[in-house]
């Protein structure tokens, strides 16, 4: 998939923080990307400022969906479909966390953390595989450090993450013989607003949203026939504690 100009991205929960670098690192490549939030007006309003800043009128969509839902992913990318012809690149983006011991965190917070890191990814490429074996296109989940490094105050998320790490590998194993290439990208400390965190320049020593948005350009333009499959990024030099 060297050549990106003009292939057709889906990114969900692409209105903020990685996923909506993911998407400005792909329009500014040339290819034409659907960004999904549970909340229309958000998603609307993040296409819009996309296409302002990368100057790609006309390129990116905001579409309404929920990464919990089987049907809602399949409308997202049937609104994919029939706004640019085909789907070539799914990013299961989408996430949340709930953190506390686990004598605290409630089933809702866990059903959460669960239906949208982990079942969230399944409904992505559920609802996305045919149109990435018709296109030989890719797929990438959005995992995390925590995928394999647990901590106290992570079950659900850790649950989560190694759910998404694991998973992602294994979808990997069932498409390449499609020409489908599947990775998982698994990213230490990010800037963003994530669990409540506020982006600054106290934060610069960070991952940031661009470099992930690099990334994942980096991955899309690799020769067909290597394939990372996992990808840990972690800062070069965070805080001595």
């Amino acid at each position: 998939m060297q050549n990106l100009k003009d292939k057709v991205a889906l990114i969900t929960g692409g209105t903020k923080g990685i996923g909506y670098g993911i998407a400005e690192a792909l329009l500014n490549q040339g290819l034409r990307v659907v960004i999904t939030s549970r909340d229309d007006a958000s998603a609307k309003a993040a296409s819009k400022e996309l296409a302002s800043k990368t100057n790609t009128e006309g390129k990116i969509i905001g579409v309404e969906a929920d990464v919990r839902r089987l049907e809602s992913q399949e409308k997202a990318v049937k609104s994919a479909i029939d706004a640019f012809g085909s789907v070539d690149v799914v990013i299961a983006n989408a996430g949340l966390g709930h953190f506390g011991s686990i004598e605290d965190l409630t089933s809702e917070q866990w059903n959460a953390v669960i239906d949208t890191n982990l079942t969230g990814a399944f409904n992505s490429i559920k609802a996305s595989v045919d149109a990435l074996k018709n296109s030989k296109g890719y797929y990438i989940t959005i995992s995390s450090l925590a995928g394999t490094n647990f901590f106290a105050g992570g079950s659900a998320y850790n649950a989560s993450k190694f759910g998404v790490t694991g998973f992602t590998q294994a979808v990997m194993l069932d498409l390449r013989k499609y020409g489908v290439k599947v990775s998982t990208i698994m990213p230490g400390s990010v800037s963003t607003h994530f669990n409540g965190n506020e982006p600054s320049e106290k934060g610069a020593w960070k991952i940031q949203i661009e470099d992930i948005g690099k990334l994942v350009v980096d991955l899309l333009q690799m020769n067909s026939r290597t394939l990372p499959s996992k990808i840990e990024v972690r800062p070069t030099t965070p805080p001595s504690k």
